[in-house]
């Protein structure tokens, strides 16, 4: 199979209850794009049936990869995705579909090396969503801007667009598995040079969101983790981009 244009990741941690009709939702949604694709669904160490179900709703369909990793968390699960895929653009999306794939033909033609989702600001719309956990979002994201990351008014959406040349280069340097994992990813894109655009989307509120006041608080661990392993040079080996016009660069959208 020739490389595909598009791969799509989605992180799963014992998502038996949904897997199936997500795969099913995606894989509709990318047979109405007109360009060559594959579907990775990256198992986290799941203690249901996750995987079995996963490969039931992929079928005989070669497109479609299912993963299977050891638990290590969100970040984790999407890094191995991420390095697995071959697509020129890698997509990463929540198992729930929180923001629907309808959003994606306007990332496609975002002009960017990161294109991400954003529920803040004029078009973002967000459904069905309580107020706490609205207001501890933002909470965290104005810790966020105040110590690794100006600028961005939504790092958590899990709809994010990237282009194999910035994903190649910025995954290797994760070290962060758990949430906190789009602000170590978005603080390296900056530190790197890529150019990261925020798109609005409209994103619904899953009362079964895994997201709840503990992983809140190993968020926030992470970002000062972030902080800490710049100080200490953790992050010293990730090249600078490579701009377009210099010898031997080359376009890969």
């Amino acid at each position: 199979m020739s490389r595909p244009d598009l791969s799509v990741i989605i992180p799963a941690f014992n998502e038996a209850k949904r897997i199936e009709c997500c795969i099913r939702e995606v894989m509709s949604a990318l047979g109405a794009l007109d360009r060559p694709w594959e579907l990775i669904v990256v198992d986290d160490g799941s203690a249901d049936a996750t995987v079995a179900l996963a490969r039931a709703a992929a079928g005989s369909d070669t497109r479609v990869r299912i993963v299977e990793a050891p638990h290590l968390g969100k970040g984790g699960a999407v890094r191995h995705g991420m390095l697995a895929a071959t697509g020129h653009l890698r997509l990463m999306t929540d198992a729930d579909l929180a923001t629907p794939l309808s959003a994606l033909p306007q990332f496609l033609r975002a002009d960017a090396d990161i294109v991400i989702g954003s529920r803040e600001g004029t078009g973002a719309v967000r459904i069905d969503e309580p107020w706490r956990r609205h207001a501890i979002g933002r909470l965290f994201n104005w810790i966020v801007k105040a110590t690794v990351l100006r600028g961005i008014e939504d790092t958590q959406c899990g709809f994010k667009l990237f282009r194999a040349v910035a994903a190649d280069a910025l995954f290797p340097h994760q070290r962060i598995d758990g949430f906190g994992f789009d602000v170590e990813i978005l603080f390296l894109a900056r530190r790197a040079g890529y150019a990261v655009v925020s798109v609005p989307v409209t994103w619904s509120y899953r009362s079964d969101s895994k997201v709840d006041a503990v992983s809140g608080v190993a968020g926030f661990l992470d970002v000062m983790r972030v902080r800490w392993n710049a100080w200490r040079g953790a992050y010293d080996g990730l090249s600078a981009k490579v701009p377009m016009s210099a010898p031997g660069a080359r376009e890969v959208s």
